[in-house]
């Protein structure tokens, strides 16, 4: 590294593993499936997979084949599973990177099917059913061809239905179990037509932590991994998750204004009496949401600060009013409370988001990434 770095993204990895262990013991289950799509979340891909599977993960997930290539390009052998493919997908690079593929539809298992023959391989696939989400996944209304297809091309040996899964709304616990026995309708019918699949999922984060009636033999857990609450409502410190995440930086200029001074684009923010500001390098570029402006807290010399005016592309201010601060004072964006850290959540309730989009919008080439622990 020829440079100093000041937009930093530590990731503690240890962190990651306890939370996949924590997950392991509140759930109960078998196999316990850690989703590391959109680059693990914001944390990196590689080093959380490598993370939550010495954590006890028995398999990986990811959205879609590319994700699941390069965990395979990293050396991770485990099992991957990823479930959104491209209308014209061949599957040919998935089936031979030996990745677990859901289906959705008859013309998605045929595809994968035709992907085995050319390679002289046997595909694996998890059936994926739209259970209410009415999202991705086969309706209720297309599983007859959609179970008979599969059972067909289970029995010859041209692919292998490993799972059943689905996806659950998370509106209310009510409408989720609607959704569970609309599932267990779907499990059954495919057990008419022959398949009983090994791994049976429909919980994510959620529900894997809190409705023990949705965890079958495997759960899924994407934003629980990584120390951040599924919901607003329910926080990691709920369930003995600790956040993996600290995203830190510092301070890069720093000025005194008199009072009325105006405070970056738009002058949202004018100074009510002789203040400091002191100036932070990051911004909508590097995925910090600009609708948290004015409200974005910030950790700086022991004391929380709140965005003054708007978030530029690059950079922020905030007004410390007479408090000292000086060019090259450690901030914290958001980071572990137990520690005084603003959190995700925080972030998250400024810009009228949720934790999810707060760590997958980062932009990881603005961003020097630190990873910190034992695995």
């Amino acid at each position: 590294m020829s440079h100093t770095p000041f937009r930093i993204a530590r990731v503690n990895t240890d962190a990651i593993a306890g939370n996949v262990r924590r997950i392991r013991k509140i759930t109960g289950v078998d196999d316990v499936l850690i989703v590391v799509k959109a680059n693990a979340y914001g944390h990196g891909m590689v080093p959380a997979a490598r993370a939550a599977l010495a954590g006890g993960a028995t398999w990986l997930g990811t959205a879609d084949i590319a994700e699941a290539l390069t965990l395979r390009e990293a050396g991770i052998t485990a099992p991957v599973l990823c479930w959104i493919h491209a209308p014209d997908e061949t599957f040919d690079e998935a089936v031979e990177a030996d990745i677990t593929l859901g289906a959705v539809s008859v013309a998605q298992l045929n595809a994968i099917a035709a992907a085995g023959h050319r390679l002289h391989k046997t595909p694996r696939v998890h059936l994926k059913l739209d259970t209410g989400l009415s999202r991705n996944g086969a309706s209720p209304n297309q599983w007859d061809a959609f179970f008979s297809t599969a059972a067909e091309l289970h029995a010859s040996g041209d692919l292998v239905v490993e799972g059943v899964m689905s996806h659950l709304s998370n509106t209310t616990p009510e409408d989720d179990l609607e959704q569970l026995k609309v599932f267990q309708v779907g499990i059954s019918e495919l057990a008419d037509a022959g398949i009983e699949p090994p791994y049976v999922h429909l919980a994510a984060s959620l529900a894997a932590l809190t409705l023990p009636e949705t965890r079958f033999n495997m759960v899924r857990s994407g934003i629980a991994a990584y120390g951040i609450g599924p919901t607003e409502e329910h926080r990691p410190e709920q369930f003995g998750l600790t956040p993996a995440m600290t995203l830190e930086g510092r301070v890069v200029a720093v000025r005194r204004v008199p009072e009325n001074t105006g405070v970056s684009y738009g002058y949202l923010h004018r100074t009510p009496h002789e203040s400091t500001l002191a100036l932070i390098p990051f911004g909508y570029g590097d995925g910090i949401n600009r609708d948290a402006s004015l409200n974005g807290p910030v950790l700086l010399n022991g004391s929380t600060y709140p965005v003054a005016g708007r978030i530029a592309m690059d950079q922020f201010l905030v007004n410390v009013g007479d408090d000292p601060v000086t060019v090259g004072d450690h901030v914290v964006l958001f980071g572990n409370p137990e520690l005084g850290h603003p959190s995700v959540h925080d972030w998250a309730a400024a810009a009228g988001s949720i934790g999810y989009e707060i760590v997958t919008r980062l932009i990881p080439t603005r961003l020097e990434y630190i990873y910190e622990g034992q695995v």
